[in-house]
């Protein structure tokens, strides 16, 4: 198993990286340290988050970043782990806002509940499309030069504001995005490959693919309406995959899963790696069972005949 590159980045990371939007919310601190322990006890190193972790529950945010603050000072590991969370998002300012103004802001109340004085990969959660990707990037460029940033990412973006940050950077000489999260999966297909796939090859950016799992949809674990109760994620999964092409691709899997002897989960994870422009997928666990079983995904390889069944099953066009 060889590690990646992100984009044109120095950082490098094995072809998976742990979701951190579970920590402070459907698990405590004490599970989030033991799942970080054994993710990081396995090689691994890129951890993602974001400041809004977990407002949604909370009403308050941060709960996610304080965690692995909490737990880098603990461990005393910070030098061994890539950390990427992302700003941009409403956590109190009452909007989406990537305006300089707040992002010089918003970092600080990062750093301080990692603590730490850098972040590796910092990302625009959401575009914020009333400020020009000029003035976001150029709140990048004074970050870097302080040390407080490496990287810089973009997430949930259109191919047409991607092309114009681009743009933006190679005119006015700042810092362009290198990694893109958007949503990619066996089910959410088309918004990654019909355009951002391309723009993403083209320029070597690294993908760092969100919902890896379709909020567990993909591993087979909502079948029926009786399933949803199963978990708090079960009502989204429910309203969104539970429908005829969910099923028909949960099917061919089944096909797959029991001729490879694995699971559904790693079938998912294992198909995400081998797709041309991925750098790594971002999963999220909140069991030890659950992590091991995404951590062995990285490890199976599927035969080209494979992935094609799988393409087919769950074509979007």
């Amino acid at each position: 198993m060889q590690k990646r590159k992100l984009g044109n980045t120095d950082i490098t990371t094995l072809p998976l990286a742990f979701g951190g939007n579970v920590f402070g919310w459907t698990i405590n601190e004490k599970t989030s340290f033991d799942l970080l322990d054994e993710y990081v006890g396995a090689g691994f190193t890129l951890i993602d988050t974001a400041d809004v972790y977990s407002r949604w529950a909370s009403g308050i945010g941060g709960e996610s970043e304080t965690i692995i603050g909490n737990w880098m000072k603990l461990r005393k590991n910070r030098n061994k782990v890539s950390i990427a969370t992302k700003v941009g998002m409403d956590i109190g300012q009452g909007k989406i806002d990537t305006s300089k103004k707040y992002i010089l802001k918003a970092v600080e109340d990062s750093l301080k509940r990692l603590q730490t004085d850098h972040i590796d990969l910092y990302q625009s959660h959401k575009d914020d499309e009333t400020t020009p990707v000029e003035e976001t990037l150029d709140a990048y460029a004074q970050l870097i030069k302080e040390g407080k940033i490496r990287w810089i990412g973009a997430s949930n973006f259109t191919p047409a504001r991607l092309k114009d940050a681009l743009t933006a950077s190679k005119k006015y000489n700042l810092p362009r995005y290198e990694t893109l999260q958007p949503i990619y999966n066996l089910y959410n297909r088309e918004e990654f490959e019909k355009e951002l796939k391309d723009i993403c090859i083209e320029h070597n950016i690294g993908v760092i693919n969100y919902y890896a799992l379709a909020a567990g949809f993909l591993t087979g674990k909502y079948r029926s309406e009786n399933d949803v109760s199963k978990s708090v994620r079960g009502v989204g999964a429910q309203s969104k995959y539970m429908n005829e092409k969910g099923f028909k691709i949960l099917k061919t899997m089944d096909e797959v899963a029991a001729e490879y002897k694995t699971s559904l989960a790693a079938i998912s994870v294992a198909w995400l790696i081998a797709q041309p422009g991925v750098t790594a997928p971002i999963a999220s666990a909140t069991t030890k069972e659950q992590l091991s079983i995404i951590l062995k995904a990285t490890e199976l390889e599927l035969r080209n005949d494979t992935i094609a069944q799988l393409n087919k099953a769950s074509a979007w066009k």
